[in-house]
């Protein structure tokens, strides 16, 4: 009995010709715009706190659950690159 054992090739990811910078570039960009967006958001929720001290109760939860969603995007931003390196094929 003959068995053959071929191997599969299992290439890195390569860009285009002329993409690679033009790739860097939009994930920088996106970066900064999360980075400024999560400065924005925490402000805005710790303004919201504020704001909902007295007797404006409700204001002051919704800066308070709006701020743990705020540092959850930022965490999941965080660690995108991580999250998408784990389910590479």
């Amino acid at each position: 009995m003959i068995t053959f054992r071929a191997s599969v090739p299992d290439p890195g990811p390569v860009a285009p010709p002329g993409f690679a910078d033009l790739a860097s570039d939009l994930l920088g960009w996106l970066k900064w715009g999360v980075l400024v967006a999560g400065v924005l958001g925490i402000l805005i929720c710790a303004l919201m706190l504020i704001i909902g001290r007295r007797n404006r109760s409700a204001t002051a939860y919704e800066g308070l659950v709006g701020s743990a969603w705020v540092i959850g995007g930022l965490a999941l931003a965080s660690v995108a690159a991580l999250l998408v390196g784990a389910f590479q094929l």
